[in-house]
């Protein structure tokens, strides 16, 4: 007697009555049971897996995110070793896939026709594998590369509610047996069930793109307009057509109408000599002469393609998109050719966007060829000198001063009437005579000379730190007319960025310039304060030697400080093998006791990668501590007058290092204070250890610690532990210590190791022997160190 799936659903949803369902029981053999069994078991695990698939895809609009989550949920349902899902990209003919590559989500694309993948896609069949080295669509060589071993496969297409294939999902090496007709129904459950997820994903991601791509196109806009000398502006072009196109490089050919050739002034985003040719040659000839796109996937199976300039550089010219650059009156200026994107060929949404931002180059390069062509009838022009913040000196063709504009006026400390009329020789005597030196190599070669951070002596004697650009101004017929020198003030900048460079990362460096906050005069400040410390340096310094010493606490400080810097975190100091970083002492923010606390668990991973470095060299596993404490600080320049640091000094320095040093008692690696606690808990993952009484505070502390950088192996059965830890903390409080102790055994046997588990446990055993008075309030006295 056989029984249905349908029977069997019809059971689980209590649509038989009892009586029906003991008759249906009485038919069957003990076989007949065995496969009922099997069959409402496979049911039930059908429809949890579908309905696991649809809790885990519902909340994300990430293929980044969805990937992995699929994979996982089809990886399990179908008892196999691992999957994957390749979904099609139309405009590349390609499927594709994301997965792990390191610490980032990396793509693998693949002709769509090709493997087992690329067959089930182009069929929209399923198709079951029992050996899939007797396939020869199987790549093997894959195997051979990663050192892995593919017994059977079942790939199944995954289609859209059209009906529509969008993809392929691939299954590997069932755990038991082979895979079987109901695997196959169930992936294609699945992947049904996963597949307007995927397409929502898709869509989304193609919204958030071409949003970017807006974005960038404004971005690329405002740039254009802010830049109207042509080299620097082509230099900017290319640069942001390789980047918006994820291309490896590119050339601008601009049109020059007086000899109908293209000319080259940028090459791969580089400003270099001159490329000229005729306007009707190779690839970049036809698109400028016919006005059309050209895509090329294989610039050496096109005859066109000039293979010499790749001999004769080394390159190897795999991809090529050429644009068209048409201005206004649809007349042609150019031609834009980019070479190699990354990741295949050029597609038709790069061909859309190079169209669309090759149109804003072409209102700049106007623009720019328009300033050149009449920038002698302007170089003297009143308005945009007295705009500039940089100090504008202008010469005739014979070097004498003729205009100063009010910037150079301020900056040199020097009237008109000191300035015009004289030479550069007049003007900059003894240690300015730089200044006259780079207008004669100006004068010489024809080039621009550009000096940078060099010290300008003026009245008084007073140096002040400036960059230079001493240009020559050229008529239309590049004939010389005259010099121009651009000075820049930098002093205050300088002498700010130099101080502050020491302690922090250049970007909160920048923020700093810009908001011109005096904070290096001392102000009192709210701030979270992170200590670490390296456990039992001294005895590895004794064994390491001097030279692997210092090697071992550069590459430490090296990893450690990218860190905190990458968190807006200020270095304080080093003292010794210790590090002490304050987050909110220049500039502060609502996530600055969040930022100290991920810092703490990031340098706890960042240490793990550390060690398996120094592993592989032979090196021994190095461990530290983390202490953190947020509170009222006076942060400002302290120390003589011949050496002063930025730092921060009150009682929570004090505190986070005595936090810090407390991870030793406790068996921790990061514990925090109960201020910062407050800030972080909404989303922190930690528990609470103790009350403390500290050296020189009467008032008990409750620490906390963090364990944001634990995995199942280094935690085991965390939730479990930190249950049952938290109930006996709350039975010894109140003084239960033989409860206490079996919630503490407890804690213990999911993770054995847990180090303030096997402190209250001791702590238990000695006050039931000897409990404390009846005004115990339970806290704990930290020694000094």
């Amino acid at each position: 007697m056989q029984i249905g799936f349908e029977t069997i659903r019809e059971i689980l949803e209590h649509r038989l009555h009892q009586e029906d369902i003991e008759r249906l029981l009485h038919g069957l053999d003990e076989a007949g049971k065995a496969e009922l069994f099997y069959r409402i078991t496979e049911l039930l695990r059908r429809t949890t897996a579908l309905a696991d698939i649809a809790n885990r895809v519902s909340d994300s609009l990430s293929l980044d995110v969805l990937f992995p989550r699929l994979m996982e949920v089809v990886t399990e349902a179908l008892n196999a070793d691992r999957s994957s899902l390749f979904l099609y990209d139309a405009d590349a003919g390609e499927l594709f896939s994301r997965v792990m590559q390191g610490d980032a989500i990396g793509e693998i694309r693949f002709p769509s026709h090709v493997g087992v993948a690329g067959s089930v896609f182009t069929r929209g069949e399923a198709e079951i594998i029992a050996d899939a080295y007797a396939d020869p669509r199987f790549n093997q060589d894959v195997d051979r590369h990663t050192g892995y071993r593919t017994r059977n496969i079942l790939c199944v297409p995954i289609r859209n509610k059209k009906r529509e294939v969008i993809g392929v999902t691939q299954v590997l090496n069932k755990n038991t047996g082979d895979f079987d007709l109901d695997d196959q129904h169930l992936l294609e459950g699945l992947s049904l069930q996963a597949s307007a997820a995927l397409e929502n994903a898709r869509l989304f991601e193609k919204v958030e793109r071409q949003q970017r791509e807006e974005a960038m196109l404004m971005e690329i806009s405002i740039s254009f307009v802010s830049e109207i000398h042509l080299d620097p502006l082509l230099t900017k072009i290319m640069a942001a057509a390789t980047e918006l196109l994820s291309a490896d490089r590119g050339t601008l050919f601009l049109y020059d109408a007086a000899t109908d050739e293209l000319h080259s002034r940028v090459a791969g985003g580089i400003a270099g000599n001159a490329i000229r040719f005729p306007a009707t040659d190779g690839i970049a000839g036809e698109c400028f002469t016919s006005g059309a796109v050209i895509n090329i996937a294989d610039a050496y199976n096109d005859l066109r393609f000039n293979p010499d300039f790749d001999r004769l550089t080394g390159y190897r010219t795999q991809t090529i998109l050429c644009m068209p650059i048409i201005a206004r009156g649809q007349r042609k200026v150019g031609v834009m050719q980019i070479l190699n994107r990354k990741g295949g060929a050029f597609g038709n949404d790069d061909e859309r966007r190079l169209r669309a931002f090759s149109a804003q180059a072409a209102i700049a390069i106007e623009n720019a060829q328009l300033f050149e062509a009449v920038s002698t009838e302007r170089n003297y022009n009143e308005a945009i000198l007295h705009s500039m913040n940089n100090a504008v000196l202008t010469l005739d063709a014979d070097g004498i001063l003729r205009k100063a504009n009010e910037a150079a006026r301020r900056i040199l400390r020097r009237s008109d009437a000191e300035l015009i009329g004289h030479t550069l020789e007049e003007l900059f005597i003894g240690g300015n005579a730089w200044v006259a030196n780079s207008l004669e190599k100006v004068r010489v070669s024809g080039q621009t000379d550009i000096t940078v951070d060099t010290d300008l002596l003026i009245e008084g004697g007073q140096a002040i730190s400036v960059n230079m650009v001493t240009v020559q101004l050229n008529s239309t017929r590049n004939e010389s007319i005259g010099y121009m020198l651009m000075l820049e003030d930098i002093t205050r900048e300088k002498r700010l960025r130099n101080t502050m460079s020491r302690y922090m990362s250049k970007s909160v460096v920048d923020q700093l310039m810009e908001s011109g906050e005096a904070v290096l005069g001392g102000t009192g400040r709210d701030v979270s304060v992170l200590f670490s410390d390296i456990r039992g340096f001294t005895s590895i310094s004794e064994r390491l030697g001097a030279k692997e010493t210092v090697a071992l606490l550069n590459e430490y400080f090296t990893d450690m400080v990218d860190i905190v810097f990458a968190h807006n975190g200020v270095l304080d100091k080093y003292i010794g093998d210790m590090i002490m970083a304050v987050f909110g002492s220049v500039l502060q923010s609502k996530d600055d006791a969040s930022n100290a606390v991920m810092v703490g668990n990031k340098m706890m991973t960042g240490l793990h990668q550390l060690n398996r470095r120094r592993a592989a060299r032979g090196g021994e596993a190095i461990r530290i501590g983390v202490g953190i404490s947020t509170g009222h600080v006076v942060a400002g320049n302290i120390g003589s007058i011949k050496r002063m640091e930025y730092t921060v000094i009150g009682d929570r320095v004090n505190l986070a290092e005595r936090l810090e040093s407390a991870n030793k008692f406790y068996g921790t690696s990061i514990l925090l204070c109960e201020a910062t606690w407050a800030q972080v808990n909404h989303h922190a993952a930690a528990r609470e250890i103790d009350l403390i009484r500290v050296r020189g505070r009467s008032t008990p502390v409750a620490i906390y610690e963090a364990l944001g950088h634990h995995s199942e192996d280094s935690f085991p059965h965390r939730a479990e532990v930190l249950e049952a830890f938290g109930t006996g903390l709350s039975l010894y409080r109140q003084r239960d210590w033989t409860a206490a102790e079996r919630s503490f055994r407890q804690a213990l046997a999911g993770h054995p190791e847990d180090g303030p588990s096997k402190i209250y446990l001791e702590r238990c055993r000695v006050y039931a022997k000897e409990p404390p008075p009846d005004e115990w309030d339970g806290v704990w006295s930290v020694q000094p160190k």
